[in-house]
């Protein structure tokens, strides 16, 4: 099978040493839990907390505006005013439209 001058390593002739290195490469490419898969959970991860982050902060904002169109009538007619385009007895709304800019 080898040539006769051929010499196998002490090292490799360990029955413990080969399974270990075995183990390790299993371990390290053909496993669920292998190094890019977990290179891909981890940047996942990063990305799913910086929308939560985003998330949490738009909640807050929210929550911020819906406490002052509660409490405050000035903001409460402001935002029906521009969000329903209502308006009060004898008063004309018009409606400005901006055509989009090519460039």
């Amino acid at each position: 099978m080898f040539p006769k001058n051929f010499n196998i390593p002490p090292l490799f002739t360990n029955f413990f040493v080969v399974v270990t290195i075995a183990f390790v490469i299993w371990m390290l490419f053909f496993d669920l839990n292998d190094v890019p898969t977990i290179y891909k959970m981890n940047a996942q991860k990063q990305e799913l907390e910086q929308q939560k982050k985003y998330y949490q902060e738009n909640i807050s904002k929210i929550e911020e505006d819906i406490t002052q169109l509660r409490t405050d009538d000035k903001h409460l007619e402001k935002f029906a005013r521009e969000n329903y385009l209502m308006h009060k007895e004898n008063e004309d709304v018009y409606i400005v439209v901006q055509k989009p800019s090519k460039k």
